[in-house]
C-alpha cells in the first residue's frame, strides 16, 4: 500500500505538489478564522495550591485573578511632586482598564510599604478579573503596553507578572539560522543543490501546515507558550531527517542503474517503511505524556506529534513527488569535489570502523559505557524548579520589572505567596486571620505579611506572604513547605480555620513534584510500548532490549549535560545561562519522550540496515559491518542536521527554549556517535546471532511486520512495444 502510494504520487506528481500548496494555503485561512489563542493552566490537579485557587474563584472572585505590578523608578525620588503627579496618573489610568478590579496605589494608606527606603522606587498592585492563563496574548498587550509607552528618562515604568510576561513580542527566533546550516550540511552529504533543497522543501511543507493546524487544536486543549517553538525545533529536524533517509535511498538506487520511478519505489518499499515506523515511535512517545495527567503537558504533546506526523506525510507524498520533477537531475547543480563516493560498503570508512569495534567489542563497549556514565553523573544533581522573571530575557519588561523591586525592596516581592482563609465570619474570622498572619511575619524566610481582607459575605479572607528569597530559590519552596506542614498546622489547630497556601511559587513547587509522582508510570508506558514495538518489527527479544537500554543511558547523559549548562560555570555562560538556574520538570518530561522517539529513528535505521544485511548472509559480523557501513553516513547526517537545528534555538533568548536546544542537541549527539558508532556494534559482535534469538512461542504469536521493507528488483510492467530502455511515462 505504501509503494503504491508513493508510485501514485510520483506519477500524478503535478496533482500532489498542487495539493500541498492549496492544503498549506487553507491551513492558512483556518487559522486565520478559527485558531485560538495560546493557554496554559498550571494548576496541579489535588494539590493545595489548585485548593487555594479555586478557594478565591468560588468564594472571593474578586481576588481569584493574577496581580500585575506596575513599577516606577526615578533617580529624582517617585515623591517628588512631578514623578509623583505622574505616577498618580499612570495608576488612574490603568484602573480604568479592562479586566482591572483594583488598584492599590503606593500613595495611598493601603499601599503603606509600596516605596523603597530609598524612595527612587514604588510599585502599584493591580488586581485583575482572571487568571493569566484566561488571556490572550493581544489582550495582555493592550493592558501592559500603554503602561510601558507612560515612561521616559526621567520615570522607569515596567511591569511584572505573569500577564506582563504573556504581552512581550517572543525574541527573534534562531529558526532561520538552523535552517542555513542545515542546508550546507545537506549540500555537503549529498553534493548537489537539487539534492539538498528537496529534504528542506518537504519538511518546511510539512511543518508549516502542522503549525498552522496546531492554531486550531489550540480551541480544544490548552497549548502553553513554549510548545509552538520547541514543536517548530523537533518537526524542522525529523522532517529533514525523514527525507534525507529517503533521498539518500532513492540516489543510491539511481546510482545502481535504476530507472527514476523504480529507485522512487524502491525507496519508500525500504526507507519509507523505516520512515513510517520512526514517526509512529516518536508520536507513541509524545503520546505517553498524557500519562503524566498534566494539562499544559498535554497540549504541548499534541503539538509536537502534530508536527512529527505532517512532516512524516510530507515525506511519503511530497517528496515522491518532488522526487518525480528531480529524477536524474537530483544530481545537477553537484559542487565540485563533494560528489557522491564510488565504491562498495567495504571500501568506506564505516566499514572499516565498524570491523575495528567489532575486534575489540568488550573495550569499545565499555569504554562507551564509561563515556554515558560519566556524561550522566551530574543528573545525580540537578534541581527541579520553575525559572522566575530574573530569567526571562533583558528586552522584557518582567526581567526589569524584577530587578527593580529585588533591588528597592526584596527578591521576593515579584511573586508573593497568597494564604486563603475560611471559617467562620465577620469578625470572629478577621481576628483569627490576623493572629495566623502574626505567626506567619514570625516564620524566617518571611519578609513582609499583609493585613487580611475579607470578601463582602464575611467567610473568606486572604492574606499576601512575602518571602526573602527569590520565587525560583530553594529557600522558598522550604519556606512553603513550613508553613504548610508546621506553622499554619500550629495555628489554626485551635481556631477552627481552614488555610491553604497558594500563588505562583507554590504552583510551581505542586507542578514539580505531582509531575515526579507520576514520572514512573510515563516512563514505563513508553519503555513498555518502544519494547514491543521494536520486539515486533525485528522479531528479537535482546534487540529491542538493548535499544531500551541504551536510550536510557543516552538520556541519562543528555540530562547530565543539560545539569552542566544550568548549573552557571563556565558551560552556562557559554550558553547564555551564566547564574544557577532550576530546571522546570516539564522540559526533562518533554526532552525524554523525544529524544526516546528521536533514538529510536536511528534504531531503525541502523539495525533495519543490519537486518536486511543479516536475511540475506545469514552472517551476523558481516551484517553488522556492512549495515553499519551502508547506514552510518545518513545517521551523521541527519543527528548534524538535528543538532544544528536544536542548537540554534540556543541562540534565542527564552531559557525553555535554551534548555529544550541543549537538552536535545546533546541527547542527538551522544546517541548518534557513542551509543549507534560504538555501543550498538560494540554490543552486536558480543552477542552474535543471538542478537535475532525469538522463542518459538512468541515468534507465532507475532504478526509479521518488515520494516526495513522488500527491495524491489522487479522491473516495472511496460505496454507492449515500449523499449526496456525507455522512461516510465510522467503521468499514468
Amino acid at each position: 500500500m505504501l509503494v503504491r502510494l508513493a508510485d501514485l504520487c510520483y506519477r500524478r506528481r503535478r496533482v500532489v505538489v498542487a495539493a500541498w500548496i492549496i492544503a498549506l494555503l487553507g491551513a492558512f485561512a483556518l487559522a486565520s478564522t478559527f485558531g485560538a489563542d495560546l493557554k496554559q493552566d498550571y494548576l496541579q490537579p489535588g494539590s493545595e495550591s489548585k485548593t487555594a485557587a479555586d478557594t478565591l474563584a468560588t468564594s472571593f472572585p474578586q481576588r481569584s485573578g493574577d496581580n500585575i505590578q506596575v513599577v516606577v523608578h526615578s533617580p529624582a525620588g517617585v515623591s517628588s511632586p512631578a514623578v509623583k503627579a505622574r505616577a498618580e496618573q499612570v495608576f488612574a489610568d490603568v484602573a480604568d482598564e479592562a479586566h482591572v478590579v483594583g488598584v492599590v496605589s503606593p500613595f495611598s494608606p493601603e499601599g503603606a510599604g509600596q516605596v523603597s527606603a530609598d524612595g527612587t522606587t514604588a510599585y502599584a498592585v493591580v488586581t485583575l478579573d482572571r487568571s493569566h492563563s484566561d488571556f490572550s496574548a493581544q489582550q495582555a498587550k493592550d493592558l501592559v503596553l500603554p503602561l510601558l509607552a507612560a515612561g521616559d528618562e526621567t520615570m522607569q515604568v515596567e511591569v511584572g507578572g505573569d500577564v506582563a510576561k504573556l504581552s512581550q513580542s517572543a525574541p527573534v527566533g534562531s529558526e532561520g539560522i538552523g535552517l542555513l546550516a542545515a542546508a550546507v550540511i545537506l549540500l555537503l552529504v549529498f553534493g548537489s543543490a537539487v539534492a539538498m533543497g528537496l529534504p528542506l522543501i518537504t519538511a518546511l511543507f510539512g511543518l508549516g501546515t502542522a503549525l498552522l493546524l496546531g492554531e486550531l487544536l489550540m480551541r480544544v486543549v490548552d497549548v502553553p507558550d513554549w510548545a509552538p517553538p520547541t514543536a517548530a525545533m523537533v518537526g524542522l529536524g525529523v522532517g529533514i531527517d525523514y527525507a534525507l533517509l529517503i533521498v539518500t535511498r532513492f540516489r543510491s538506487g539511481l546510482a545502481e542503474g535504476q530507472e527514476p520511478r523504480h529507485a522512487n519505489r524502491n525507496a519508500i518499499a525500504t526507507a519509507g517503511r523505516s520512515v513510517v515506523f520512526a514517526g509512529t515511535v516518536v508520536i507513541v512517545s509524545m503520546l505517553g505524556i498524557l500519562l503524566v495527567g498534566q494539562q499544559s503537558l498535554n497540549g504541548f504533546a499534541f503539538t509536537v506529534s502534530l508536527a512529527v506526523l505532517m512532516t512524516m506525510t510530507a515525506s511519503l507524498t511530497l517528496l515522491p513527488a518532488l522526487l518525480g520533477f528531480a529524477g536524474r537531475n537530483i544530481e545537477r547543480l553537484h559542487v565540485p569535489r563533494l560528489r557522491r563516493a564510488s565504491g562498495s560498503p567495504g571500501d568506506s570508512r564505516w566499514y572499516r570502523w565498524s570491523r575495528w569495534v567489532q575486534r575489540r567489542p568488550l573495550i569499545a563497549a565499555t569504554g562507551s559505557l564509561v563515556a554515558l556514565l560519566a556524561l550522566a553523573a551530574p543528573f545525580l544533581g540537578i534541581r527541579f524548579g520553575f525559572p522566575d522573571a530574573q530569567n526571562d530575557p533583558p528586552s522584557y519588561t518582567t526581567h526589569r520589572a524584577y530587578e527593580l523591586l529585588a533591588d528597592g525592596f526584596g527578591p521576593g516581592f515579584s511573586a508573593p505567596l497568597v494564604v486563603t482563609v475560611q471559617g467562620g465570619s465577620g469578625a470572629e474570622l478577621v481576628t483569627a486571620a490576623d493572629d495566623l498572619g502574626r505567626r506567619l511575619a514570625e516564620v524566617d524566610g518571611v519578609a513582609e505579611v499583609s493585613p487580611v481582607l475579607v470578601n463582602e459575605t464575611g467567610d473568606t479572607g486572604v492574606i499576601t506572604v512575602v518571602a526573602t528569597t527569590s520565587p525560583q530559590d530553594q529557600d522558598t519552596e522550604q519556606l512553603i513547605d513550613t508553613l504548610r506542614d508546621t506553622t499554619i498546622p500550629a495555628a489554626t489547630a485551635d481556631t477552627g480555620l481552614t488555610a491553604h497556601v497558594g500563588g505562583a511559587s507554590a504552583v510551581d513547587l505542586d507542578i514539580t513534584r505531582g509531575v515526579a509522582d507520576r514520572l514512573p508510570v510515563f516512563f514505563l508506558g513508553v519503555l513498555l510500548v518502544s519494547f514491543l514495538l521494536l520486539m515486533l518489527v525485528f522479531r528479537s527479544v535482546l534487540v529491542p532490549l538493548k535499544a531500551v537500554i541504551m536510550n536510557l543511558l543516552a538520556s541519562a547523559a543528555a540530562f547530565g549535560v543539560l545539569t552542566l549548562a544550568v548549573d552557571g560555570g563556565p558551560i552556562g555562560t557559554l550558553v547564555g545561562i551564566p547564574e544557577q538556574t532550576p530546571v522546570p520538570i516539564l522540559i526533562p518530561v518533554g526532552i525524554f519522550a523525544i529524544l526516546f522517539g528521536l533514538s529510536m529513528d536511528y534504531e531503525v535505521f541502523l539495525i533495519s540496515r543490519i537486518k536486511e544485511e543479516y536475511d540475506k548472509t545469514r552472517d551476523n559480523a558481516t551484517a553488522v559491518a556492512d549495515g553499519l557501513a551502508k547506514s552510518a553516513k545518513v545517521i551523521t547526517a541527519g543527528a548534524a542536521v538535528m543538532v544544528t537545528v536544536f542548537l540554534s534555538f540556543v541562540l534565542g533568548q527564552d531559557v525553555f527554549g535554551k534548555m529544550f536546544g541543549i537538552g536535545l542537541a546533546a541527547a542527538v549527539l551522544i546517541d548518534a556517535t557513542v551509543v549507534r558508532m560504538v555501543l550498538v556494534p560494540a554490543t552486536m559482535e558480543l552477542l552474535g546471532d543471538r542478537n535475532w534469538w525469538l522463542p518459538a512461542w512468541l515468534d507465532r504469536l507475532l504478526p509479521e511486520l518488515h520494516v526495513e521493507g522488500q527491495d524491489l528488483s522487479t522491473p516495472i510492467s511496460r505496454p507492449a512495444g515500449e523499449a526496456p530502455g525507455a522512461p516510465a511515462p510522467a503521468e499514468a
